[in-house]
């Protein structure tokens, strides 16, 4: 668990300490070779602080409970029930904060998720590192390094603080939590002078929560705890406040709408019921309360907090875990999605596409470390026992090699690595090709290695050759940079014999190069040389080094390798063209890689694209950021304070930005994000703690799919805020008819019976409209604007106006009904009694009934019901089942007739009502049809219009 501690200002000691020599880092560092005295370290942890991250306080859990309690909604609620009890109506009262009670708790254990972002990045830490203190090697806590400390570096160590090397042997760091890379970094003690490195780059760095993936080597602390690398990224993260999503700002709005016109209408009514209708102050009241309660839809929130949550399980189905509710919305208002390359884009299995001999340019086909595909001579099969030159080139290429290929077993059902993928790659193709590496290994067996190293850039071994008739002793083979390794070559393999190198075969293999480098391939090149007896080399192999072995090579050949793009993902990125979402890659990798990926699925398709580094964007302004962000872009070797800089300037630009990222450096923008969007498989837990959604296949199609649901989520939220508003209006026209009736209409609707609706009867049917499936054609629109209101005027008249006052016609049909069987007109309505419970009741089954008609007519905007199957969406049937059993229990249960005021009905009015669902259906159908046909002869005349135009 991180600690508190007091925040100390570093001096800046870290500044260029990469460009120092050793003895230069040592003296400003004021440390020796033997280390700190324990009394200096305790002296400077007074000063520097210890060595651990800060945790910024945040909301006390309370105050994020009590949140979901005190927002507007909920103090009208509040608010609402307490005027239920001060009119002498408890049960009012319990009803209302009871369904505040449930809803505020519900959004709060759906919502809360502990911010341990923070945490997890603590845990990336050690417990304990090696150092020399006092002239000896100990050991001691991680949090008690300071600046100035000498640190032991071996293989599997995980590193506790930034440092600057100053001894390394074959030194090869584990960055992927800082940069989001895979590939070992080699690292080097030597100063570094170049200007266009980022901090992460610079070679002669190493960097707290990094892992020793090879090698061993010797450091000096330059920074600890808030000071690192590591504690920028936690200070980025915690510093990044939580947003509102823009569905929770809507509701918002909608919710100050709703209260404004709710209160007003209810004060309206109030004054008029005692200046008009001359009711008394306290009958106003009770009466301005039902109208508030009538236009307040209760059962709003807590159909938005279940629709979220079944999207929710439809993500889940698509690998997609979302954390955050109202994350499900942002992505359907998603408008740019800014995405990393490895393991999202990519497979991240490095693969070798290509093999450059002599006198063949093969193929490999068959992508990831699973041992399928073939070598292709222009479409031909071959393998190494058809190709001599072949067989070498891959010999070569996997004796001088640290990797090793790991078959599924019942843990892993994949094939895997361990090592180097660039190496681990070659052992894969060898494979292909039919290569016997066992047997390979038993013929020439290691006796020396001389590691690779960022000067030379180049690997060699040594081998025995066990066959006594060879007339060679032992072999070196060599692999490393192209124009290095040629460089030292003075012959070739052709057709399995050694010819001269000349320079226009120099300069054909660097033109090769050249085009698989324009193409985004790593080249490796390869050669050989062997050593007979006669040559004198030295039998000890020891006494084997690199001006004595990389010297008059032959060159064998070059090979060429990517990460290949996941085979789903071009699909996925025209889906986002079509849907207007675009994509902006932000990677750790190189430029030329990253474009030439971008290019292969489609993210790019100009000719005048910017590939923009982390070093150029460090130079660059505000204003022109945002000028690049405008074209097609991609950003490569950034840094995580970048990463946040892209993701704030799109945000600036007003767009709905989704991040996605797998490693520590993704945090801050994972957090800073309308959506973070976090790797299952691939990614840290740092990543996950900071993401509102959480991919488990790692997939960028999944987020597209996401996108899907999240947009249809959206769609059904404004269905079922229709469906729940087209109850208003009957609700409150009972209320009007008692008033202008001065009280010779009794009231036709109590207020609990209001509750029945908003809270019993609608709530089911409308979570089924919450759960329907994205319509045809949904990714093919723009996104939506954040700025669109939740609730239309379209929307409103359509609710209000049309479903709205067909239903209270239907209401209030009803009610009259039942007095005109018992005697009215002749006899005044029934103001009293059983026949008056019976005329009430017939008002609420009429509402409910209507209901059943418009749940199905919301299920489509223009479409006929018919269309998308009338029965398909079983929720929907099931709420309506519900509704009616709730009905049936508020009518016939003699308990609940107490409680409602409600009273039996007979087959009559049963068979009575029946007939407004069929009405309400079809009238809505007629609709559609008229509005559908307009549509088409508008449709009709513009085409007409434009081929009269071609004319």
């Amino acid at each position: 668990m991180a600690r508190k501690q007091k925040s100390i200002a570093l001096p800046p000691i870290e500044k260029d300490v990469h460009k120092l020599t050793p003895s230069e880092v040592f003296d400003l560092l004021k440390t020796t070779k033997s280390g700190l005295t324990s009394e200096e370290a305790t002296a400077r942890i007074s000063t520097y602080g210890r060595n651990v991250l800060q945790v910024k306080k945040g909301k006390p859990l309370i105050v994020k409970f009590l949140s979901n309690f005190t927002h507007l909604m909920a103090i009208l609620l509040w608010v609402g029930g307490a005027v239920g009890f001060i009119a002498q109506m408890p049960q009012l009262g319990i009803a209302v904060w009871m369904v505040n009670i449930i809803n505020g708790s519900f959004s709060f254990f759906q919502e809360f998720r502990a911010e341990k972002a923070t945490a997890a990045l603590q845990k990336l830490l050690p417990f304990y590192a090696t150092v020399t203190r006092n002239g000896e090697q100990t050991r001691v806590l991680a949090d008690e390094l300071v600046p100035g400390d000498i640190i032991l570096l071996t293989e599997g160590d995980r590193i506790s603080a930034d440092a600057r090397l100053v001894e390394e042997n074959d030194l090869r760091i584990d960055q992927s939590t800082l940069t989001g890379e895979s590939y070992p970094v080699r690292k080097t003690k030597d100063s570094v002078l170049r200007s266009d490195l980022t901090h992460t780059e610079e070679p002669n760095l190493v960097f707290a929560g990094t892992n020793v993936a090879s090698g061993s080597g010797v450091a000096i602390v330059f920074a600890t705890g808030m000071g690192t690398e590591f504690g920028k990224i936690a200070g980025l993260t915690q510093n990044q406040k939580e947003e509102q999503s823009p569905l929770q700002k809507e509701l918002g709005r909608l919710t100050k709408m709703i209260t404004f016109m709710a209160v007003s209408i209810g004060a309206f009514f109030f004054v008029t019921a005692i200046l008009v209708a001359g009711v008394t102050v306290a009958e106003s009241f009770i009466f301005a309360l039902g109208m508030i309660v009538a236009f307040v839809p209760e059962g709003l929130l807590p159909t938005v907090t279940l629709a979220l949550a079944l999207g929710v399980q439809r993500m889940a189905k698509r690998n997609a875990l979302v954390k955050r509710l109202s994350a499900v919305e942002t992505l359907g208002c998603t408008t740019v999605i800014c995405t990393d390359k490895t393991g999202t884009l990519t497979q991240n299995e490095m693969t070798i596409s290509d093999l450059w001999l002599a006198e063949a340019q093969l193929k490999v086909t068959g992508v990831g470390y699973a041992p399928t595909g073939e070598i292709l001579n222009d479409k031909n099969p071959i393998s190494v026992d058809d190709n001599d030159d072949l067989r070498q080139l891959l010999v070569s290429a996997c004796l001088c090699n640290n990797s090793r290929l790991v078959a599924p077993d019942q843990e892993s059902p994949r094939w895997s690595i361990l090592g180097d993928p660039t190496e681990a790659a070659m052992m894969v193709t060898a494979r292909k090709a039919g290569l016997d590496l066992e047997e390979e290994m038993h013929r020439f067996p290691r006796v020396r290695e001389l590691p690779f190293e960022s000067r030379r850039k180049r690997m060699s071994t040594i081998h025995q050759i066990t066959d006594h008739n060879s007339p060679y002793f032992r072999v070196a083979y060599v692999k490393g940079a192209p124009k290095e390794v040629l460089d030292l070559c003075t012959k070739v393999r052709r057709n399995g014999k050694d010819e001269p190198m000349d320079d226009a075969l120099r300069a054909q293999i660097m033109a090769a190069n050249d085009s698989y480098a324009r193409n985004g391939l790593r080249v490796l090149a390869v050669s050989v040389r062997y050593f007979t007896k006669e040559d004198g080399v030295p039998a000890n192999s020891s006494a084997y080094t690199v001006d004595l072995v990389e010297q008059k090579l032959t060159f064998l050949g070059l090979i060429a390798m990517m990460d290949p793009p996941r085979p789903e993902v071009a699909d996925a990125v025209i889906k986002c063209r079509h849907s207007g979402i675009r994509i902006i890659m932000i990677t750790g990798d190189y430029g030329l890689t990253a474009e030439s990926i971008a290019r292969r699925i489609g993210i790019i398709q100009g000719d005048h694209a910017r590939i923009i580094t982390g070093a150029e964007l460090e130079k660059i302004d505000e204003k022109a950021l945002e000028e690049a962000l405008v074209g097609e872009v991609v950003f490569a070797r950034v840094a995580p304070e970048q990463k946040l800089r892209v993701v704030t300037a799109l945000q600036a630009m007003g767009q709905v930005v989704a991040v996605t990222g797998d490693g520590v450096n993704d945090a801050p923008a994972l957090k800073k994000a309308d959506i973070g969007i976090a790797m299952g498989i691939a990614g840290t837990d740092v990543a996950k703690e900071a993401a509102d959604m959480i991919l488990t296949d790692d997939n960028f199609a999944s987020i597209v799919n996401a996108v899907e649901e999240g947009r249809a989520v959206y769609n059904n939220i404004r269905r079922f805020t229709t469906y729940i508003f087209c109850s208003n209006v009957p609700e409150a026209v009972p209320f009007v008819f008692f008033l202008f009736s001065h009280g010779t209409i009794p009231l036709p609707l109590t207020v609990m019976q209001i509750l029945t609706i908003d809270l019993g009867t609608d709530m089911i049917p409308a979570i089924g409209l919450g759960a329907e499936s994205p319509e045809a054609g949904i990714m093919d629109r723009p996104p939506r604007s954040s700025k669109e209101p939740l609730v239309t005027l379209k929307i409103a008249i359509k609710a209000f106006l049309w479903y709205g006052m067909l239903e209270a016609g239907a209401a209030m049909i009803s009610y009259f009904y039942i007095n005109y069987l018992y005697g009215w007109p002749n006899v005044p309505l029934a103001s009293d009694g059983v026949v008056y419970h019976m005329a009430t009741t017939m008002t609420l089954a009429a509402i409910v009934f209507c209901q059943i008609g418009i749940v199905f007519n919301c299920r489509t905007d223009r479409l006929s019901v018919f269309k998308v199957g009338l029965l398909k969406n079983k929720i929907v049937l099931i709420g309506i089942a519900s509704e009616l059993i709730l009905l049936a229990v508020l009518v016939y249960v003699p308990f609940m007739q107490e409680i409602f005021a409600t009273a039996p009905l007979g087959l009559r009015e049963v068979a009575f009502l029946l007939i407004w669902p069929p009405i309400m259906f079809l009238l809505e159908e007629v609709r559609k049809a008229l509005v559908r046909a307009k549509q088409k002869r508008l449709l009709h005349n513009k085409l007409t219009l434009v081929k009269g135009d071609c004319k």
